[in-house]
């Protein structure tokens, strides 16, 4: 009789131990198990920990909810400026419902990836080239806001979308550089030009500066002259001071130009006035006296004969 009720209870321990073994579960902290009993899905949501099911009745499927990395394949496609480009990005989300996530799509991981490249496709025909190289935080969330729409449906919150990279084509990079290099020529010849300007203009000062003051341009040639000599070079060329050539072309045309004073009544013009011969009025002054002999010498003649 004891050994019968022996046996019983040893039988009884093993039913026990592999009842437990068969229904007993262990949730992680980062997981949440989702029961299904029959096929029908339980509304309570095991937490983490151990937990316990009904074996061959219930089966429960664990669910991470840690924020997944998922990189979106490169895409090809023409943007709206008609360039071709090639796109690659990166999305991260998490499972905020289990329940969702288990029932309502049979693959949530690879819903979002495809769900990723068809609005990263989209994205690309709707922006421009310069929008995705310098405007990426707009498209970003553009992207973002394409994705998660139809992803709450799932259970799943995308928690950022991010564009790794866009590859141009080599014709386009070449394009883009003469460009740029254009462009930063430009700037460089407006700085000079400003530079130029202001710099005339300050000339300009220098120069009415100087022209109160004389004295300052021969100093400021000699400090040229010694900014020179301290090069140690063979030859000096010495500029001659404009200044001093029109101050010798002025001392030059003052006689020339002083006008001759016209002679007051009652009083006789000098010599040397009576005395001058205008030069066109030479050669008739000088040959009126040769005339005059031959024609006296003709009338004499003319009265012999008579």
């Amino acid at each position: 009789m004891l050994q019968g009720l022996a046996a019983a209870g040893i039988v009884l321990l093993c039913v026990c131990a592999v009842y437990v073994a068969l229904a007993a579960r262990v949730v992680k902290q980062y997981e949440r198990g989702v029961v299904f009993r029959l096929g029908r899905v339980m509304k309570d949501v095991r937490r983490p920990g151990f937990t316990m099911i009904v074996p061959f009745v219930d089966r429960m499927r664990k669910v991470n909810l840690q924020i997944v990395t998922l990189p979106v394949p490169a895409q090809e496609g023409i943007s709206r400026d008609n360039v071709t480009v090639r796109v690659d990005a990166v999305v991260y989300f998490k499972v905020v419902d289990p329940v969702d996530a288990i029932v309502r799509v049979e693959d949530y991981r690879f819903a979002v990836s495809q769900m990723a490249q068809t609005s990263l496709r989209s994205i690309i025909g709707k922006s421009d080239l310069d929008d995705l190289l310098s405007n990426r935080e707009k498209l970003n969330q553009g992207l973002e806001l394409m994705i998660d729409s139809p992803a709450v449906g799932w259970g799943v919150h995308v928690d950022r979308v991010e564009i790794k990279d866009v590859s141009l084509p080599e014709t386009m990079k070449r394009s883009m550089a003469r460009q740029a290099e254009a462009a930063r020529d430009r700037r460089a010849r407006v700085i000079n030009a400003d530079a130029e300007f202001q710099a005339s203009k300050k000339l300009a000062e220098a120069a009415q500066q100087m022209a109160d003051t004389p004295s300052a341009l021969q100093l400021r040639l000699l400090q040229t002259v010694v900014a020179v000599a301290a090069e140690k070079n063979s030859t000096l060329v010495l500029p001659f001071p404009v200044e001093l050539l029109r101050f010798l072309e002025k001392a030059q045309q003052t006689p020339q130009q002083t006008p001759h004073q016209s002679p007051q009544p009652g009083v006789a013009p000098p010599p040397s006035a009576q005395a001058a011969v205008p030069p066109a009025q030479a050669p008739y002054a000088a040959a009126s006296p040769a005339r005059a002999p031959a024609d006296s010498g003709s009338d004499g003649q003319r009265a012999g004969e008579r």
